[in-house]
């Protein structure tokens, strides 16, 4: 999508145009809701999660003033709308957290049967540590590891300094790591991952 066009977008839908605001929606809906899906327990509350990001967009249009992408903005509305939902419902969950900063990513080759039998369960054990981790924690380690981010535009996008973001992503890390070893999935793979990549910054 061309910037220029989106531009042309958001300037209309300021002006109360639905229809321009309705071609912003169909652009970053399946971005708000990969990202609501990862954060919410179910779809129902992702689908929730969803709309109301995009009415606070529609309600906010007029403080958006392009120092971030709009991309950016829409996930930052779509994370405090899955915090929001989830604070309400009573599903935030405490955690006893270490710093260490490691990096865990779900691995693309699949080279044999039998290691995408191993690694489909391990990318589920995956999915069930970030539902398990309070909200603050499963915000930042989504928008790093599954949407690759950078810190400065998971900053941005969740209203967090750099040092916030750091630290919140290394512990993290840390307690999905602690899941996957409690599952009895991640010693096996990090294992077979000690040649391969080091975690991004």
């Amino acid at each position: 999508m061309k910037e220029q066009q989106e531009q042309l977008w958001i300037d209309a839908a300021r002006q109360g145009d639905q229809e321009a605001f309705g071609e912003l929606v169909r652009q970053y809906e399946k971005q708000v809701m990969a990202l609501t899906l990862r954060m919410c327990k179910n779809p129902e509350d992702a689908a929730e999660a969803a709309q109301e990001a995009f009415f606070a967009a529609w309600q906010g249009l007029g403080n958006f003033r392009g120092e971030s992408r709009f991309s950016t903005w829409m996930y930052r509305l779509a994370s405090n709308a899955c915090v929001d939902l989830l604070r309400r419902e009573g599903r935030h969950q405490n955690a006893s957290l270490d710093d260490e900063e490691n990096h865990v990513d779900i691995p693309a080759s699949i080279p044999t049967p039998q290691e995408e039998a191993e690694r489909q369960e391990l990318r589920e054990q995956i999915e069930a540590g970030l539902q398990a981790l309070p909200p603050e924690y499963r915000a930042v380690l989504v928008l790093r590891e599954i949407h690759q981010l950078h810190y400065d535009e998971i900053g941005t996008a969740l209203g967090l300094d750099a040092g916030t973001v750091k630290s919140r992503i290394s512990r993290g890390r840390k307690r999905l790591r602690r899941f996957l070893l409690e599952s009895g999935n991640f010693s096996s793979w990090s294992s077979s991952k000690e040649t391969g990549k080091e975690g991004r910054k």
